[in-house]
């Protein structure tokens, strides 16, 4: 197949690069952030390909505010305000307006500016201008650290101190009184003080303090793959607990996740489900929720396997960690040989059998089919870490009847199980035939038109094509982003080029290059962000309280949390405006009733409004953003390491 016919010198046809010539030298600032100009309010690396996009809304909340771009665009130096570049935008799609985001677009490529420096983009005519942008080297290190340092905040049972927590987000440790985490009963045994487990720690699974074994399995896998991936970025300066013990931090965090790992685990191999702590306490350490789990299931303790498994691993090539990771390994096989003697053990965290007893926000238990692909992954990294043929023959078989291999089929939420089977497919001990099939079914969906065809025929005027947007689209949008690297990662030959391309515009799309003009991470003005998230659903930044809002409160949320984003589906709680006043008259527009791309605004209600459906955040959503951002992140000059 042919390479991407998306070059600076197609697109920059008659564009002049002035090497900032002093005589171009023309005011530079505008009086406010322009939502018509649409960049990454970060910046770019010199080699990416840079496209500002500009937008006029047709449809949606601000389809009132139409905007005509003039006929030259400018690159100007943000420091001298010399006018480095210009060139005429392009319409996108013969002026079509986009259905996903109402909008109507034109392109501005900037490609050849490569100097390092910070710029600004601006309509030459208008006077509409983007705010300042960094050209550099490592434009993200800094969104790194704050995306990382997320995992901090997030710790259950850990005191925010100086000096790792700002003194605005400084709190006691959470729930360890009575009857909370390390006093954990069973949710059937609510009166039995016998049932009393330690199951401290760990991350907040989201807003809420609950924590589910299957996701949070997923967490540190993902985390474990982005650090083998990326190795050099992952510095031991992030300002955690642990920074400064010659470890990488990301490393650090790991294993505070696999401790809780290990407290979920009985010493029968098997591993509980879930530990709910509720919502409510701002801060933190203010709840005084009980703290219930409930009881073993095969898919939880397949999960907890794998992030055994695949901790051993990694996990031993640090020598403090060496005894450590000798104990997972053994964990790891302990709860495979449970699993595999109990294979329809289930525990329905919101099963109505429960009665007002359900446990957690969201139901955690799998599908038999799910049951499958755990087991899938838990025997792939087994596999990769004992070499044992047992492992390996079940790999084979589940991989068989996996949706790649079954169906030839993949999409943004079969990522959990996608991402170990191709690291299967990349491992010098894998069966060559089974590797080379799991490598040709991905090259053949990747090259279809629902991946690659999509985005290279450039069908998101925002460069970011997403087929459906619903609950939790900033999670697929990184994911579909990373699909693009996969072919690169394993060596496939037979895939269009320039995936590290597309792959990027996803992760411009999060930082800004979208129709609300939005960095979906929090409070990252301090970073470069102009317009980052304000407000967000969580216990702890909630409605009215002093960290409830950046701009109207007397804290602010941390930065660095990524929120769900555009969800078309959102809608208030079902009852409205009949169960309470606080519905209002109608929804909240935006998100209700908007094009899908327009489906988000920054807001923090709770009950009935259902905020958690667009702007909650999730360490499913960070870590899967992490990953991308990885990728494009350098690794930092001096590193501490």
């Amino acid at each position: 197949m042919t390479s991407i016919p998306r070059t600076a010198a197609r697109w920059t046809a008659g564009a002049i690069l002035l090497a900032g010539s002093a005589a171009a030298a023309v005011p530079c600032a505008s009086p406010s952030f322009s939502h018509f100009i649409v960049v990454d309010q970060f910046g770019y690396t010199p080699a990416m390909q840079k496209i500002a996009v500009i937008r006029s809304p047709v449809t949606g909340y601000d389809a009132a505010k139409a905007f005509s771009p003039g006929p030259v665009y400018q690159v100007v130096d943000a420091t001298t305000c010399a006018v480095v570049y210009e060139a005429a935008p392009r319409v996108w799609n013969g002026g079509a307006v986009d259905p996903t985001s109402g909008d109507k677009a034109w392109l501005f490529d900037f490609s050849a500016v490569t100097a390092p420096g910070r710029y600004l983009v601006r309509d030459r005519a208008r006077g509409e201008t983007t705010g300042a942008f960094e050209i550099g080297g490592n434009p993200y290190r800094q969104v790194l650290v704050q995306a990382m340092r997320f995992f901090y905040y997030q710790r259950a049972g850990e005191a925010k101190i100086a000096p790792y927590a700002d003194p605005r987000w400084s709190d006691k440790p959470d729930h360890l009184g009575p009857r909370q985490d390390t006093e954990a009963r069973h949710l059937m045994k609510k009166d039995d003080p016998s049932s009393a487990r330690d199951l401290h720690g760990g991350w907040w699974d989201a807003g809420d303090y609950n924590r589910y074994t299957n996701w949070h399995s997923d967490y540190i896998l993902s985390l474990l793959t982005t650090y083998t991936e990326n190795p050099g970025i992952f510095t031991d300066d992030f300002n955690i607990p642990e920074s400064g013990n010659g470890i990488p931090d990301i490393i650090d965090e790991v294993k505070f996740g696999l401790d809780f790992m290990i407290r979920l685990q009985s010493p029968d191999g098997s591993a509980l489900a879930i530990v709910g702590s509720g919502f409510g306490g701002a801060p933190p350490s203010s709840a005084t929720s009980p703290t219930y789990y409930g009881g073993p299931s095969t898919s939880a303790t397949y999960s907890a396997a794998a992030s055994f498994a695949y901790g051993a691993k990694i996990l031993a090539r640090f020598p403090a960690y060496a005894t450590y990771a000798a104990d997972l390994k053994l964990r790891a096989k302990k709860a495979w040989d449970w699993a595999e003697a109990h294979p329809d053990v289930t525990f329905f965290n919101k099963d109505k059998a429960y009665g007002d007893q359900t446990l957690g926000g969201g139901e955690q238990e799998v599908t038999p089919e799910g049951r499958a692909l755990r087991a899938m992954t838990a025997a792939i990294y087994l596999f990769d870490l004992t070499g044992e043929k047992i492992y390996e023959d079940r790999v084979v078989a589940l991989a068989k009847a996996s949706p790649l291999i079954a169906k030839s089929w993949f999409g943004p939420s079969d990522a959990p199980w996608l991402q170990p089977l191709l690291y299967y497919a990349g491992l010098k001990s894998a069966r060559a035939n089974m590797a080379g099939e799991i490598k040709r079914h991905y090259a053949a969906v990747f090259s279809s038109d629902a991946v690659y065809g999509a985005e290279s025929a450039w069908r998101n005027p925002y460069l970011a094509y997403l087929p459906t947007y619903y609950w939790g689209s900033t999670k697929e949008i990184s994911r579909q982003g990373y699909f693009f690297l996969y072919p690169k990662e394993l060596g496939i030959g037979d895939v269009p080029a320039g995936a590290d391309t597309l792959a990027a515009h996803y992760l411009h799309y999060l930082h800004g290059v979208n129709p609300m003009a939005k960095v979906y991470l929090s409070n990252m003005g301090d970073y470069g962000a102009e317009n980052s998230v304000d407000s967000f659903f969580h216990a702890w930044f909630f409605k009215n309280t002093p960290w409830s809002s950046v701009k109207s409160s007397k804290f602010g949320p941390p930065p660095g949390y990524l929120v769900g984003g555009p969800n078309p589906s959102y809608n208030w709680t079902s009852g409205c405006p009949a169960i309470s006043p606080a519905c209002g008259k109608a929804p909240p527009s935006p998100p209700f009733g908007q094009p899908p791309q327009k489906s988000y605004a920054d807001f923090n209600d709770g009950y009935p409004i259902a905020s958690w459906e667009v702007t909650e955040p999730s360490v499913g959503y960070q870590v899967e953003y992490i990953r991308l951002l990885a990728h494009f992140a350098a690794e930092p000059a001096g590193k501490s390491q």
